[in-house]
């Protein structure tokens, strides 16, 4: 696989790193997870597909040493935590990098590293409002509201940084030196919205949030309930697209107003919208697939997997505890990610394995283990 001779660590964090750590392990990465020590009551990564747990104390001095030791031998370091919070360990990147040059250390934050909020609390919601994108989003007389935890986490925070890493690997290839990321989420969404920003004396959102051409303004790029409860979703944006939208639902554009009327949009959302209610999803796909219409169905979890689309390319995978997840993407020719079908490993499972292939004495690790540094954790068997 592309990246099978990385050497990765991830400090154990919320969402955005874990997904970073992921697409690395996906593509072949060799992506050890540095898990808090003693335990935390909660495992907050559901994430750790292709990854190794190694269990450590890094507020203990020797933890804290243990984890200098690892970082000499490897290349990425991903690190998640408020600003300042590894410099008050003693793990700084200006320690880390003199004793490993080639180490690419990630500081993957909200705020980033510098600037009123860096040492703030927040959350992909407030990561988006920071960014503008959030004003963006939003019906007509509605609140902004954010889209679940997907822009901001992990398009700005997770693929951001790892597009960050893989390409300062990359220039370690010519300098043969590591660097500091400081993938701020706020910046990492806001420049995914570029297009947003560049395009806006194309006249795309001279209007209101929520009655402009792609934020559910207009009638043709919407979504629509159907008679069995379920949805279609419908982007006829191109005049021959919106052609064909208007013959599948048997209408006559002789008849309708012209597209971009935007004060007829209100009322040929409500005449689509009775329409579409009229026949059941399948029924819509019957008439809709194999068209430039489009127009296509709004999948649940449940079904995404089943389509026939997907299924053909093989999109969704299964792992041994059958548990289904999307593909990694994008899918390379030569080198594609070969994703673990293994369950995500439990906290501290491989913590004696790993500090051995680190160079770790047997003596040492029972010492190590003794002070409470590290801890073990064995599955247990099936009885």
């Amino acid at each position: 696989m592309a990246l099978s001779s990385v050497r990765v660590l991830e400090l154990a964090g919320l969402a955005p790193a874990p997904l970073c750590g992921m697409i690395l392990a996906d593509f072949g990465a060799q992506v050890v997870r540095v898990d808090r020590a003693p335990r935390s009551a909660v495992a907050a990564d559901v994430q750790g597909r292709g990854k190794r747990s190694l269990a450590l104390n890094l507020k203990r001095p020797q933890g804290a040493a243990v984890l200098r030791r690892l970082c000499s031998q490897a290349d990425v370091l991903i690190e998640p935590f408020r600003h300042g919070a590894m410099e008050k360990l003693g793990l700084g990147p200006e320690t880390l990098l003199q004793e490993n040059p080639r180490l690419i250390y990630a500081r993957l934050t909200g705020f980033g590293q510098t600037g009123k909020y860096a040492k703030s609390a927040g959350h992909d919601i407030n990561f988006l409002a920071l960014s503008g994108v959030l004003s963006k989003l939003g019906r007509k007389g509605e609140n902004p509201y954010a889209p679940v935890n997907l822009l901001a986490d992990f398009a700005g925070g997770g693929v951001m940084c790892a597009m960050g890493i893989v390409t300062a690997l990359y220039e370690r290839t010519i300098s043969g030196k590591g660097q500091i990321i400081d993938a701020s989420m706020v910046e990492g969404v806001a420049y995914l919205s570029s297009f947003l920003w560049k395009s806006q004396n194309l006249g795309l959102w001279n209007r209101p949030r929520g009655e402009n051409l792609l934020d559910s303004g207009a009638p043709f790029y919407e979504t629509y309930k159907t008679s069995d409860g379920k949805f279609m979703a419908v982007g006829a944006i191109e005049p021959q697209f919106y052609e064909q939208l208007i013959k599948g639902l048997g209408l006559d554009s002789d008849k309708l107003p012209t597209q971009l009327s935007f004060s007829n949009w209100p009322e040929m959302k409500k005449k689509f919208a009775s329409i579409f209610a009229q026949k059941t999803q399948a029924e819509w796909c019957s008439i809709f697939d194999g068209t430039d219409a489009c127009v296509t169905p709004v999948l649940s979890f449940d079904d995404v997997a089943s389509h026939q689309h997907n299924k053909q390319r093989s999109s969704f995978i299964k792992n041994d505890q059958e548990e289904i997840s999307p593909r990694p993407a994008p899918l390379l020719s030569r080198t594609p990610a070969v994703p673990s079908f293994k369950r995500d490993p439990f906290i501290g499972e491989q913590t004696e394995e790993i500090l051995l292939e680190y160079g770790f004495t047997k003596e040492e690790i029972s010492n190590l283990y003794s002070a409470e540094v590290i801890e073990f954790s064995k599955p247990k068997a099936n009885l």
